[in-house]
């Protein structure tokens, strides 16, 4: 199979969690997508990740979770690694570099301070500790529309404030034609983990993370903000931080050496 891409999905006490998987490493990778993930799970995703991500398939058996189906209300960030940690017990994944983005990067802080032993790394890519001005104004802004059922208008928000002045004008076109053509059965899921990002709060126990941890942000962030990476840093000991000038949100998309920055961390000795 091209580089070992499968879709798996795990039965969760009383629901299911999605995830990928690709890659043929000794190594482990486990990543965390964002907010997107209550819109669309992994399910059925593995060829087009592995292919895009194939940077990492050499040094890395990858995986990518979604959160669990059904969501409960009200289910937190910390709830959310939990899940993920009884994920990974069931595949027998027991040491593993975590990289998270967005929301994923708020689970994988808990999963970090919660299951000390099972993180060997920790990427948190475009992420708080806790929300700030920005974020709390772009994921109410969110929750309204969702709540509206208007789901081009988040999705053309969204391409706004997480591309580059480069690319913003097509990504919007790109976010209006797949509205168009898409909609999702409902909002619940998705208002779930927009509401756990406001909630979110690890700020008191993040100097509980030892492992080698990683902090990635751009400088024009316009969801999170700079601050919010440059504060995450701040608050755990020893962490590295870096900046990409000029990029916002979707910098995982568009700095073309994302991918070997986070593979030359993990394996960083």
């Amino acid at each position: 199979m091209l580089l070992n891409a499968e879709n798996g999905r795990l039965t969760l006490d009383g629901g299911a969690m999605d995830y990928i998987r690709f890659g043929s490493g000794e190594r482990t990778l486990v990543i965390l997508p964002g907010v997107g993930d209550g819109f669309r799970t992994v399910k059925g995703t593995a060829l087009p990740f592995a292919l895009g991500y194939r940077k990492l398939a050499k040094d890395f058996t990858v995986y990518m979770f979604s959160r669990r189906e059904p969501l409960p209300e009200h289910c937190s960030t910390r709830e959310m690694a939990a899940d993920l940690g009884l994920a990974l017990d069931q595949l027998g994944l027991s040491r593993i570099s975590l990289m998270g983005v967005s929301q994923g990067g708020m689970i994988a802080q808990w999963a970090a301070i919660d299951q000390p032993g099972r993180v060997d790394r920790l990427i948190l890519t475009v992420t708080a500790a806790r929300p700030n001005d920005t974020m709390r104004h772009t994921l109410e802004s969110w929750i309204t529309l969702a709540r509206k059922g208007d789901y081009r208008a988040i999705m053309e928000d969204n391409a706004l404030r997480s591309y580059s002045s480069k690319t913003v004008a097509r990504q919007k076109a790109v976010a209006t034609l797949v509205s168009a053509l898409t909609k999702p059965r409902d909002f619940s899921r998705f208002l779930t983990q927009a509401e756990s990002c406001l909630t979110h709060d690890a700020w008191e126990e993040l100097p509980r993370i030892f492992c080698p941890t990683l902090i990635i942000g751009g400088t024009e962030d316009r969801i999170v903000t700079a601050e919010g990476s440059r504060e995450l840093a701040g608050q755990i000991g020893g962490a590295e931080l870096f900046l990409y000038e000029g990029l916002s949100h979707a910098l995982y998309e568009e700095a073309g050496d994302f991918l070997d920055r986070v593979r030359d961390f993990c394996l960083k000795e």
